[in-house]
């Protein structure tokens, strides 16, 4: 069968599917659709599975990324290839039951349910941009606070753009659906890729410049778009020639203070991938130094920033990859930028550079 007819059939039935097949996603089908601990890299609570999962069979993790379908889903869980997972399903399904083979009934209902859903989400969104204020502002002392808190030099505001990373002094956190208590937040604007905005990424913090007290201090809202690819345009590009792109907001501000470049962040190691400069610029990579996994057995961070750029190169785009040079530190996951600037790590920045 073709991977369409097979969607077709697993629709509906994603939650036993997904549990005969990848039985470590049982918390996050028994809890859906809260957040849990990441399947694949742990921690505490950064992997839920969308709310029309059963249809979809999609989930979200905030560090490795999105899975649409519950083929990416899979895949990604499993360490599968497309071949593997497409046979599994198809032995799952069909093999042994062919009154399975066509799907009995269509569901409209789903798709005017999840119609209502988006404008539910837009409304969310435009919520929480519209009581922000601009970073630069004497009532968002906390977010300035903050960053320097996190030692991010001196940062020019003339060159940020601050109608993309704003300041909101009272805004809902929640956990498990349940608003816990609300916090002064930094709100960045997650754009597609062609300029328009799809998402919000939150930053939690107390008003004196820590991170909030919470699970999740760094959230991303629910998109509004069917791309959900994008970056946070921090840095006004102007007539640069460069554009820097990294995988987090700090990482962003930090090296856009260093090195006085125009800088973009994706968000995770995943939508580094998928990241598209705009036209007309020589794009450079500040890339993340993760550890080792099975998924990623040279650290994630290291080759969603490959891949990043043999698209850019295969595209015509001139482009480079900086990787901080030095071991991870004990005790520490990764490396990044960030680290490098506070001198976390020793860095000479004579690290060699792949550009074409």
């Amino acid at each position: 069968m073709e991977a369409k007819e097979l969607k077709q059939l697993a629709s509906g039935r994603w939650k036993s599917i997904v549990t005969s097949l990848a039985p470590q996603l049982g918390l996050a089908i028994e809890r859906l659709p809260h957040h849990v601990s990441c399947p694949v890299h742990g921690g505490v609570d950064g992997f839920r599975l969308f709310k029309d999962f059963d249809e979809t069979g999609g989930g979200v993790c905030n560090t490795c990324g999105i899975y649409h379908d519950g083929y990416s889903l899979l895949m990604w869980a499993n360490g599968w290839d497309f071949k593997t997972t497409h046979h599994a399903l198809q032995e799952l399904l069909v093999a042994g039951n062919s009154n399975n083979r066509h799907p009995t009934k269509t569901r409209p209902a789903a798709k005017k349910e999840n119609e209502v859903d988006v404008q539910s989400i837009r409304d969310s969104l435009n919520h929480v941009w519209k009581h922000s204020i601009p970073i630069s502002s004497p009532l968002a002392r906390s977010a300035r606070m903050y960053f320097a808190n996190r030692g991010i030099g001196q940062i020019d505001y003339r060159k940020i753009d601050e109608t993309m990373i704003r300041f909101s002094p009272s805004l809902e956190y929640y956990e498990d659906g349940k608003m816990v208590k609300k916090y002064p937040a930094i709100v960045t604007m997650v754009c597609d890729s062609d300029g328009r905005p799809s998402t919000i990424h939150r930053t939690y913090i107390t008003n004196n410049g820590t991170k909030a007290p919470v699970q999740s201090p760094k959230k991303m809202m629910r998109h509004c778009a069917n791309d959900l690819f994008g970056a946070m345009r921090i840095g006004l590009a102007g007539n640069s020639k460069v554009l820097a792109v990294t995988e987090g907001v700090e990482t962003a501000l930090a090296v856009m203070s260093a090195f006085k470049i125009p800088v973009w962040a994706a968000g995770n190691a995943y939508l580094l991938e998928n990241f598209v400069p705009p036209k007309g610029v020589d794009v450079v990579v500040y890339a993340d130094k993760d550890r080792p996994s099975k998924q990623h057995q040279e650290g994630h961070g290291q080759s969603s920033a490959k891949v990043l750029l043999k698209r850019l190169w295969s595209e015509g785009v001139k482009a480079s990859i900086k990787i901080p040079e030095n071991d991870i530190p004990q005790g520490m996951k990764s490396v990044d930028w960030l680290d490098v600037i506070n001198g976390v790590v020793d860095q000479t920045y004579t690290k060699k550079t792949a550009v074409r």
